[in-house]
């Protein structure tokens, strides 16, 4: 509609040029607010079909207006040229639609080439995205992993069987240009068939979220609220405990990443931490230091004096969060007690 040269009058616009839905969605447009109960007259339908021209509109001469809206003149005298956009358009379906549909709707009309698809997968964990990856043919996946940001690409790669991977990878080599019918069924489908779901498949466990909030938890609070969810649901608060990263944890490290560890981390946090930590815990990292450093670090410990505990607790924090830091580098390993987190030498 929008690449049709503009007549100089309502007179010269030849009507029979524009579907009725195009035509509908004009006066829509123009009266805006006051179209609520005209809106309402339609079925699903007819409001998928007046919405899809509408998006698609641009801008529409206000002569065409004029044209197309006749009896609706003197009200439109003032409105001049009207905007068609998806914008504009999700604006004024959210006064007549619940919300749940007016979302669908949406995501219909703008269609396979909607440009949040690539934007959404490339916020979709590596793993989920790969579990429904590998049932597709290796040439689809080469097309997503084309369009999704190489960093991206490459963790899920990672997490594809190997075999499929090199496959994928050599389509990924070999791929032409891709004809944009094929694309926007792969977008078609994304959207559907797996974007639809993705929310629920990549849905964080809550007990892991509660166990990272009681990582923050000073020792004295973190044993109130576990004490107290004990007496209402013991189950939970084992699943929570055993997700917990704590600074006993540490002695799962094994040698190269405790001697990493000693490496970043602050001496005086190391001295005030090991004064709360077990025997065991303060062999591994006295085993893990020179002579000499494990002797300047016993002094300094010894000169400390009492502590606070709250002060212990803060030091150990810290130790924690270097850790954690250093494994989300790939420098150390954490391990969780789960059997793919053994190590083999």
């Amino acid at each position: 509609m929008n690449a049709l040269a503009k007549p100089d009058s309502p007179a010269n616009v030849d009507l029979t040029r524009y579907s009725g839905a195009e035509k509908a969605a004009v006066v829509l447009m123009s009266l805006g607010e006051d179209a609520k109960q005209l809106w309402a007259l339609l079925d699903e339908d007819e409001i998928k079909e007046v919405s899809q021209a509408m998006a698609q509109l641009g801008m529409v001469p206000s002569v065409v207006v004029e044209a197309v809206v006749q009896e609706f003149v003197q009200r439109m005298s003032g409105a001049g040229a009207v905007m068609g956009s998806l914008d504009q358009t999700q604006r004024m379906l959210a006064s007549i639609l619940p919300k749940e549909k007016l979302d669908g709707l949406m995501d219909e009309i703008r269609g396979p080439a909607g440009k949040n698809i690539w934007d959404k997968l490339a916020n979709v964990n590596e793993a989920v995205l790969a579990n429904y990856l590998k049932n597709e043919y290796p040439q689809t996946v080469a097309v997503v992993l084309g369009k999704v940001r190489p960093e991206h690409a490459a963790k899920v790669l990672a997490e594809l069987p190997g075999d499929f991977a090199a496959e994928c990878i050599l389509r990924m080599l070999a791929m032409e240009p891709v004809q944009r019918e094929i694309l926007e069924k792969i977008e078609t489908t994304l959207r559907t068939e797996f974007m639809s779901n993705v929310a629920r498949t990549s849905k964080r466990d809550s007990h892991e979220i509660m166990a990272e909030i009681f990582n923050n938890f000073d020792r004295q609070t973190e044993s109130r609220f576990i004490s107290s969810l004990e007496s209402k649901s013991r189950d939970s608060a084992d699943r929570i405990k055993a997700l917990m990263f704590v600074f006993e944890d540490l002695g799962k490290l094994d040698s190269g990443g405790v001697q990493t560890l000693l490496r970043a981390v602050d001496k005086s946090d190391l001295a005030l931490a090991l004064k709360g930590a077990s025997d065991t815990l303060r062999n591994l990292f006295f085993s893990n230091m020179s002579e000499r450093g494990g002797k300047l670090l016993k002094e300094d410990m010894a000169s400390m004096g009492p502590v606070r505990l709250k002060d212990v607790d803060a030091a150990q924090a810290r130790l924690v969060a270097q850790a954690k830091e250093l494994a989300a580098r790939g420098e150390i390993v954490l391990a969780d007690g789960k059997a793919d987190d053994e190590l083999i030498y």
